[in-house]
């Protein structure tokens, strides 16, 4: 179902991160603009990647990206509709700081009539110095009106 006009980011991240993979994460809401969104993946003892390191893994750090990059582009739609991640490319270029929550900037920077197309990075509060840079596309599912009813 695609709701139309004024997409309340901030409004909308605590209710959308709060279910599922997400809220188990626990990514809450950093700040956002018109085309982009960033989230914050707080620091946890088990969302560690290493034995002896207290560094996130990896695998949160994609979530993270993934959630930031469908916010930012319901962001710079103003609307809430249905889309896929069809490709999400994460380029780590070093480890998070020890002991840091890692921040996800995601932006929009191009939407089509069946795609959008995302950039941005992952950070541990220095966005000069990243973690991760992403580069992903996202598919716009269509929302067919006509019932589904069998009779």
């Amino acid at each position: 179902m695609a709701t139309a006009g004024n997409f309340d980011t901030r409004a909308a991240t605590p209710f959308l991160t709060s279910r599922g993979h997400s809220g188990w994460l626990g990514l809450t809401y950093a700040q956002h603009g018109d085309d982009w969104v960033e989230l914050e993946l707080p620091w946890r003892e088990d969302l560690l990647g290493e034995e002896g390191r207290k560094v996130l893994a990896s695998g949160p750090i994609l979530s993270l990206m993934d959630m930031a990059s469908g916010l930012a582009i319901w962001k710079a739609m103003d609307a809430f509709q249905p889309i896929a991640t069809l490709d999400l490319r994460v380029d780590y270029v070093r480890p998070a700081r020890e002991r840091a929550s890692v921040f996800g900037r995601s932006q929009c920077y191009r939407v089509t009539r069946s795609a959008a197309f995302v950039r941005g990075l992952a950070h541990d509060g220095d966005p000069g110095d990243p973690v991760a840079h992403i580069q992903g596309v996202f598919m716009k599912i269509a929302v067919d009106g006509r019932s589904t009813g069998h009779g």
